[in-house]
């Protein structure tokens, strides 16, 4: 929020030339502040964009069934050759761009009027490595959509990072060009993919924003720094600004109790962690790891992929068995360590020293998975259902 968009959205509307376009601009608050500024541009008055605005609630949530009407509605008058959808930001990316494939009761979906075509994200590049490393939750500045809202600042920021095809670096008039080259390199790390442009008032040649045709649902899940670190294909470290990453593997169980204790610490330079954990006590379920700085919520994935599978190993062949064959362990197949850590100035040989003695003994791995259940594990339960330790 503030980081631009709104000055963007004008500008566009500024500088459009021949196209023609519709605006929807999406808020939480009760008074649609931005929807006003933008009424206020001449802009509006001189050409033929409809501003549609939308209030009380965020297009990912409680108003996709507006959005879905609205935009059905514009893309139908024939008048409009793209719209600009300005989304609240505390809104999560993914919804939004789920509501393009979202079908009503009828059967309907907005993919049979519009294609989603650019994701932007705008990054207030004054503020953005202060705000995420905060530890602020979005209560604790009021932009929690509800009081069971428990994200955090951390979580919101990396979300749309790691979400957009296209990352405007705003503000970068307030900037040195260290910091500039530093904070292109941290969201390059964060979401690969995305093309990274640094701006001033939010000012940018349109044909890098606008038909671009980038956007791609299955690329856009899977696009995330973390995952292709996962997958071994890494992107340029740019060491010089201590912007880097790397993968902890290893092929025995987390000890509960200690993990923990270890957790108790901070991870200094972790700006984003992610993957897959495998906890002794729960022996026969994958554990997810997610962590946005300080923020890190441990969760059930899926059972492993040996417990469906018992006495076998994957076929090869496919995509997905030659990535578990890879990584193949036995007695316990598939299970296993394997989280990407992404920050600055990370101290990699302290922190994997620490997950390292969270592991399970040489004299505890001889136990065996009955002993390992009896472990003292004062982690949060995971409601697994019965018959899956």
């Amino acid at each position: 929020m503030g980081a631009g968009k709104t000055t963007l959205l004008n500008y566009i509307l500024n500088n459009q030339h021949e196209l023609r376009v519709a605006v929807i601009v999406n808020d939480m608050s009760e008074v649609n502040i931005d929807a006003a500024i933008t009424y206020s541009e001449e802009s509006i008055q001189r050409t033929e964009a409809r501003l549609v605005e939308m209030t009380n609630g965020c297009i990912c949530c409680t108003l996709r069934e507006d959005l879905l009407l609205e935009v059905s509605r514009l893309a139908r008058q024939g008048k409009f050759d793209y719209l600009l959808i300005e989304s609240t930001g505390i809104s999560e990316p993914l919804p939004v761009a789920m509501t393009f494939t979202f079908e009503d009761e009828t059967g309907a979906s907005l993919s049979e009027v519009a294609e989603l075509d650019t994701m932007v994200t705008v990054v207030d590049g004054s503020q953005f490595l202060k705000i995420l490393t905060s530890g602020k939750d979005l209560n604790d500045v009021g932009m929690a959509v509800d009081s069971e809202d428990q994200r955090t600042l951390a979580d919101l920021l990396i979300d749309q990072v790691e979400f957009a095809d296209v990352v405007l670096l705003n503000k970068t008039d307030q900037l040195s060009e260290n910091t500039i080259v530093e904070l292109k390199a941290v969201v390059s790390k964060l979401n690969p993919n995305a093309q990274v442009y640094p701006t001033q008032y939010s000012q940018i040649p349109l044909e890098r924003i606008l038909s671009t045709g980038l956007f791609d649902m299955d690329k856009a899940e899977a696009s995330p720094g973390w995952l292709k670190e996962l997958n071994n294909e890494h992107t340029p470290e740019t060491e010089e600004y201590g912007v880097s990453s790397f993968v902890f593997r290893e092929d025995r169980p987390f000890h509960p109790a200690r993990l923990t204790e270890a957790l108790q610490k901070t991870f200094p330079g972790v700006l984003r962690a992610k993957g897959f954990l495998w906890l002794a006590t729960r022996h026969d379920y994958m554990g997810l790891w997610n962590q946005a700085v300080d923020s890190l919520v441990i969760d059930p994935l899926a059972p492993w992929w040996t417990v469906h599978n018992p006495g076998r190993k994957p076929d090869a062949g496919d995509a997905e068995s030659e990535y578990l064959l890879a990584r193949w362990n036995e007695p316990f197949g598939d299970r296993r360590q394997e989280l990407v850590f992404i920050g600055i100035n990370i101290d990699q040989e302290k922190l994997t020293e620490l997950l390292r003695g969270c592991l399970l003994t040489d004299r505890e791995m001889a136990q065996g998975p009955d002993a390992w259940s009896r472990y003292e594990d004062p982690l949060p339960g995971w409601g697994i259902p019965a018959g899956i330790s």
